[in-house]
């Protein structure tokens, strides 16, 4: 039997940025993560950060190679109807974002946390929270067939929305709320430049596509398809083809085109899951909530909630006021829904949907006309894009 402060289930970006605010306030962790760690470092996920996210990560010293590598964006394209227009974050509210790849950061807080000996334990299978209501919680889980036990004094749920800890919470105290949308977004990942120095969002009347890059030779590209699509279905060639077509005349002249390195078809959701906590069970991220990639929201709410629950478990743990703890699922959730109503909203906006008819394009198309010629649109906009106030 093992004794921490606090055991972290889950060991992608939210369990280990949370493992590196504890260890900094001098509070001991252990991270408990099913999978290995080259398969944590092999997924492919979001390469936008909030300016929120981006000072975070620097407070932690986690953000010089970001600062070095990364690719700071001071607005966004967004196309339709044969027009293009720019989105300037600096000029609308002084801000800007950071394009730096989800595995980039992960690898950072592993080197971090490894440098200062913080425990992560690898293919922890079986793991399950326990006494969660009492005062003395305890996880048990499973490596390499032997069982193991770790007592402590909290617990955070950072392991996604498949994982164990959300389901730990009783049915009669948890509420769900959910929106699942008809179709999803095929997206590769090839070895060749971008086609903009900034990410161009595209509404088409074949579809939504989105161009975004991890750096100035490794680009992402999504297009939006059936659910009943195949991989086996988008060869190469045909995923640039159609790529071309939803693209704005200049943008598809410039796009280079090469073999995928990386391709995927990602269901898209609104997910929320009310309350955060449970007794001692706090969850955080993909385990109390997901959002469709359009807004950028995902990895970064993540660390939004780190913020609000490293802070009260760090007042506790120093023996001092539990009203942060308290207070942390609703102050987080409030957050989380306004950035689960700007990804609503950019989802509606530039996707085809299959019910909407006539009608549903006009109303899309006089959106986006709107956000054109208002200022008070787009500043509207790229507050939300940029990130709210931690």
């Amino acid at each position: 039997m093992t004794r921490t402060r606090v055991v972290i289930i889950g060991g992608g970006p939210a369990g280990l940025l949370l493992a590196r605010q504890l260890q900094l306030a001098g509070h001991e962790s252990v991270i408990l993560e099913r999978q290995t760690r080259d398969y944590v470092m092999a997924r492919i996920r979001a390469g936008v950060l909030e300016w929120g996210t981006v000072e975070l990560l620097r407070s932690l010293g986690v953000g010089e190679r970001m600062d070095r590598e990364g690719f700071v964006h001071d607005g966004v394209g967004m196309s339709f109807s044969g027009r293009q227009i720019r989105i300037d974050f600096k000029a609308l509210v002084g801000r800007s974002v950071m394009v730096y790849g989800q595995t980039e950061v992960t690898k950072d807080l592993y080197a971090a946390l490894d440098d200062a000996g913080v425990t992560i334990v690898d293919e922890a299978s079986d793991v399950t929270p326990h006494d969660i209501t009492a005062d003395a919680p305890f996880v048990t889980y499973s490596k390499d067939g032997v069982s193991h036990r770790i007592d402590c004094d909290y617990i955070a749920g950072c392991d996604g929305y498949h994982g164990v800890s959300r389901t730990a919470i009783p049915s009669s105290v948890l509420r769900e709320y959910e929106r699942v949308y008809p179709f999803g977004w095929l997206g590769i990942l090839s070895e060749t430049p971008p086609v903009d120095h900034e990410l161009i969002y595209a509404h088409h009347e074949r579809g939504f596509a989105l161009c975004s890059m991890r750096h100035s030779m490794l680009s992402r590209y999504y297009v939006q398809c059936s659910l009943d699509d195949d991989i086996g279905d988008w060869p190469d060639d045909r995923f640039w083809d159609e790529l071309r077509r939803r693209l704005p005349e200049d943008a598809a002249t410039r796009l280079v085109t090469g073999p995928s390195i990386e391709k995927s078809i990602a269901p898209l959701r609104s997910f929320v899951a009310e309350p955060l906590r449970h007794g001692r069970l706090f969850l955080a991220g993909d385990a109390g909530h997901i959002v469709p990639p359009t807004g950028a929201k995902g990895l970064n709410l993540a660390f939004s909630d780190c913020h609000y629950l490293s802070r009260g478990l760090i007042d506790a743990l120093d023996g001092g006021s539990t009203t942060g703890l308290d207070e942390y699922s609703s102050v987080a959730l409030k957050r989380v829904w306004q950035a689960v109503r700007f990804s609503w909203w950019m989802t509606t906006l530039m996707h085809r949907f299959p019910d909407t008819g006539d009608f549903g394009v006009r109303l899309q198309e006089a959106e986006l006309d709107h956000l054109a010629r208002s200022e008070s649109a787009q500043r509207s906009m790229a507050e939300n894009y940029v990130g709210l106030p931690f």
